[in-house]
């Protein structure tokens, strides 16, 4: 039985749905980031190389260090308003960023005010994604079960990563055939009214109506709230900064080594545009794997590969000889990345209902703040001291938690052996713990 032959006729439509609205959410989202390279020189001042890298650096982090703040206040609206009314308001919120950059005078126009009001809309986009991504991969695990929650679950990152790469490929046309950037920005508002839209059709998760009617009777009733574990949390957290340090060095480490190359920023949008479109690649196959083979295993696989990657990856650097050996390098850290897809349902699925939304968006959030102002930050000075060995400091001990991570959700999914008491059998795919 095909997959979307295992879903009802309001599944795949909610489905459809959100894959939609995350595709339009990341191509929003993304526009900048890898338009960055052109368009950080419109909109900050020119200073010394590597004051430039700490601009560039903040520039890229002020998309997603204010996200802790986003996933406070959409998870308190996803927990108690609902997930539909979280997930139209994000892309509402992006579409108005997205104009406001549009018609944004540069720094050449206005001067700083110009940095400012830029960085702001980054951060807004930041915090509006926030609620968009965690929202439609919470809707979907509450609306489907195992083993097709997976892969539905998983075309949610599928379907941010076609609307980064679609992204790319805007900019790409935009740059090669001396379009107005402006342009871009303008398609990107436009999509997210789309979305906003076409959302407005979603029904709230039975999951969340049902726990939201006992509230009021568990409080009324003296129960105890419920909780959520410790190394639940903490799994989570380490499994999430897997992808923002791979993204980072996969896509962004390398660019100055292509610029001496070379390469145009014209060039290094279109390179990247090539790398986006092996992710999407990568992503599909494993989501539609997550059907037939358990979601962590496959994790596990790619988890140990890249660490092996990891301790060749500065020797590599260094005898690279020209781009199309940089691009290779990329590739293979970008296949194996240290994603958490297929694996989102499974993970989501152990936080209680009504607390679901909060925690798990909150630790999202909190990977992508942490780790893209370490990886960015820290990689300015690691790789001042010493050299392209500076991606071990981060690299190594990343990828270590990423695989404790997996290893503690395995145990929760019953595919680990309980040492309190005589070994369990593997569960049958699917089953819950």
């Amino acid at each position: 039985m095909s997959i979307l032959g295992s879903l009802n006729r309001e599944q795949k439509e909610a489905v459809g749905l959100l894959q939609i609205g995350t595709f339009l959410e990341y191509f929003d989202l993304m526009l900048y980031v890898h338009m960055a390279v052109l368009l950080n020189e419109l909109f900050f001042p020119k200073t010394d190389p590597h004051t430039t890298s700490l601009v560039v650096a903040f520039a890229f982090c002020s998309t997603w260090v204010f996200r802790p703040f986003g996933a406070l206040i959409f998870g308190y609206i996803g927990d108690n308003i609902g997930r539909k009314t979280t997930v139209i308001i994000t892309t509402m919120m992006m579409s108005v960023s997205c104009v406001v950059m549009a018609t944004l005078p540069t720094y050449a126009q206005i001067g700083i005010t110009a940095t400012l009001v830029m960085t702001v809309c980054r951060i807004v986009q930041g915090l509006s994604s926030m609620g968009e991504c965690i929202g439609s991969e919470i809707y979907i695990t509450e609306i489907t079960k195992p083993p097709v929650q997976y892969p539905a679950a998983a075309f949610v990152g599928v379907a941010s990563a076609i609307g980064a790469m679609a992204a790319l490929g805007i900019a790409t046309l935009v740059t090669k055939m001396g379009m107005n950037w402006r342009t871009a920005f303008w398609i990107g508002a436009g999509i997210a009214v789309i979305g906003s839209v076409a959302r407005t059709r979603l029904r709230e998760t039975p999951d969340f109506l049902l726990e939201k009617s006992k509230k009021t009777k568990t409080l009324q009733l003296g129960h105890v709230k419920k909780t959520i574990s410790k190394q639940t949390m903490l799994a989570y957290f380490f499994i999430g900064c897997g992808w923002p340090m791979s993204f980072y060095i996969g896509y962004i480490y390398f660019n100055p080594t292509l610029r001496d190359f070379g390469y145009t920023p014209e060039d290094v949008i279109s390179h990247n545009f090539f790398l986006s479109i092996i992710v999407v690649v990568t992503f599909f196959i494993l989501a539609l794997m997550s059907y037939k083979k358990h979601p962590l295993l496959i994790l596990k696989i790619r988890g140990f590969v890249f660490l092996l990657f990891t301790a060749c990856l500065p020797f590599l650097i260094i005898v690279s000889k020209n781009p199309w050996q940089i691009g290779l390098l990329q590739t293979i850290l970008l296949i194996f990345s240290l994603s958490g897809i297929p694996s989102a349902a499974v993970m989501i699925k152990h936080f209680p209902v009504l607390r679901r939304f909060m925690a798990t968006s909150f630790l999202y959030a909190a990977t992508r703040a942490i780790m893209y102002i370490v990886t960015s930050f820290g990689l300015v000075y690691l790789t001042d001291w010493f050299g392209h060995y500076g991606l071990w400091v981060i690299m190594l001990p990343i990828t270590c938690c990423f695989l404790w991570g997996i290893h503690h959700f395995e145990k929760l999914e019953g595919l680990q052996p309980d040492k309190s008491s005589k070994p369990l059998d593997n569960r049958i795919h699917g089953q819950a713990a």
